[in-house]
């Protein structure tokens, strides 16, 4: 809503300086319900100190306010305010149900929906069978939640990002916008499938294979194609009139658990994080104590090379002539840096044991060492 050409004719009209300003949600509601008796007639507004506040907006956690002095506005004009906000805010309304198209309208009640269910804090709730059957939740979808990393100033229009990804899906998709910059885009399960007859004679991929195929080439498009980096969670497909709002809550938690143990990867895949999510249930003392029982108070011997080294060395099985030809080197020198890493820890990394120590610090590490 453009608030700021509200505030200027208000400011014309009423000859008294305002400002547009966030303030927490929290502290809205808390001068709220402390006026909450003198609220009859100004249900949209609270004073603080010398100020009256005009509820504009909710901001995720925030309200958007107008502020202006107290000693400047008189009962009646106050209501004034209140009253021009609130006919701005019922035009908006009206406008944007003309202007939106049914795809776009459906979208929006479905957010709506997810986003009370948030706000109750809920962990589990099926759809109503109105919003499932009008969006057609019924039948199985692959989720992708994606969430873009462009400057808040930046507009994203539903329409254009629904027709770049079915462009890419080459079918219909569902998009749900969520949260600022957040997006849920629903697949077809036929993805699986498709493009199987082409692969005859190949081996046959897994699931898994096919959705971190369909994620790495998502992301490259949207990188390319749309406003810049983002960062992708894929999860097995569900059914969305049963599991919507809690597939929601494990795409999000895999986002966070991606970006918190693998900074500087984008494409984040909810099987691949089940070590992570573990890891991240722990108490911050006992990660710490964990980290100095097995490195041993030396861990300045992870330097990069040596980070890269494992990493690859773990990534493929442990196999040391393929982490070789990963890392460009010869094997005998994979094997010096594994020796010299055994001298200066005194885990070899070659054994089962040592490596899964190893595995677990490294992970913890990482995000120990930010902190």
């Amino acid at each position: 809503m453009d608030w700021e050409r509200v505030k200027e004719r208000l400011e014309a009209v009423l000859q008294s300086p305002m400002q547009i300003s966030l303030m927490p949600e929290a502290d809205w509601e808390h001068l709220a319900e402390e006026q909450a008796e003198n609220l009859e007639s100004f249900s949209r507004s609270v004073v603080r100190g010398q100020d009256v506040l005009f509820y504009l907006s909710k901001e995720h956690k925030d309200i958007r306010i107008l502020q202006v002095s107290e000693a400047k506005l008189t009962s009646s004009e106050r209501k004034l305010v209140e009253l021009t906000v609130e006919s701005k805010m019922t035009l908006e309304k009206k406008q944007w149900g003309v202007f939106l198209s049914e795809d776009e309208r459906k979208a929006h009640q479905l957010r709506d929906w997810l986003l009370q269910q948030m706000e109750r804090g809920s962990t589990h709730a099926e759809l109503p069978d109105a919003l499932a059957s009008q969006s057609s939740l019924y039948s199985t979808k692959i989720p992708l939640l994606l969430y873009g990393d462009y400057s808040q100033n930046q507009r994203v229009s539903y329409a254009e990002l629904k027709k770049l990804l079915e462009s890419f899906f080459e079918s219909e998709i569902i998009l749900i916008p969520l949260l600022d910059k957040e997006w849920l885009i629903l697949a077809p399960e036929g993805l699986l499938t498709s493009g199987s007859e082409e692969r005859e004679g190949d081996e046959e991929e897994s699931v898994e294979q096919i959705l971190d195929a369909l994620g790495s080439g998502l992301y490259e498009m949207l990188a390319n194609e749309w406003v810049g980096e983002c960062h992708l969670a894929i999860d097995y497909p569900v059914k969305p009139s049963k599991s919507l709002f809690a597939t929601i809550l494990k795409l999000r938690e895999t986002i966070m658990l991606g970006r918190s143990f693998h900074v500087g990867s984008f494409i984040h895949l909810r099987w691949e994080l089940r070590l992570e999510k573990l890891l991240h249930l722990i108490d911050e003392e006992e990660k710490a104590e964990f980290l100095e029982q097995v490195l041993r108070g030396i861990d300045h011997v992870l330097d990069a090379e040596t980070v890269i080294t494992l990493e690859h060395f773990f990534t493929l099985d442990c196999n040391v002539s393929e982490t070789a030809k990963k890392l460009y080197i010869h094997r005998n020198t994979l094997l010096y840096r594994l020796d010299k890493f055994k001298n200066e820890t005194g885990l070899d990394v070659r054994t089962f044991n040592h490596a899964v120590l190893v595995r677990l610090a490294l992970l913890l590490y990482k995000v120990t060492k930010r902190k």
